[in-house]
């Protein structure tokens, strides 16, 4: 199964550059994993792959614990589509016409963070789910 980041917005602060990359090496070395910056949410729209499963961040949505997480991502490798697309959106969220798209809506917390820091976070609980699946070391219970 093919890992797709869609992201509205680059990456700029060095500290967070830093640590994205790390958890993408992780991923790549798991799952192939294209992440996608757009410029703003209709062209991150017109990014979206068809037949891909799509998983929304927005504050609106589910919370997970990591084992959930593992679980759901376990359930999305199993299933007949040829790949996961995870959307960040913007400052000002995504628009309910690509809500109503999703498959899930993910809600990181009830905290608001920014973009660039929902990006790694994103990665870095990927990256533990799969860990779980693998009962690898990562993550301890």
């Amino acid at each position: 199964m093919k890992l797709l980041l869609l992201t509205v917005g680059k990456l700029r602060d060095p500290w967070v550059q830093s640590g994205c990359a790390e958890y993408e090496k992780r991923l790549r070395a798991r799952f192939p994993l294209e992440i996608v910056e757009a410029k703003d949410q209709a062209a991150l729209q017109r990014k979206l792959p068809p037949r891909f499963a799509l998983w929304v961040l927005d504050e609106r949505g589910q919370q997970f614990s990591s084992l959930e997480l593992a679980q759901k991502l376990d359930l999305a490798k199993q299933s007949a589509m040829p790949g996961l697309a995870l959307c960040i959106g913007g400052a000002d969220g995504t628009p309910p016409s690509f809500r109503d798209q999703a498959h899930c809506l993910w809600s990181l917390s009830k905290l608001t963070f920014p973009h660039r820091l929902a990006r790694l976070l994103v990665l870095e609980q990927l990256y533990r789910a799969q860990s779980i699946l693998e009962n690898s070391p990562y993550h301890r219970s």
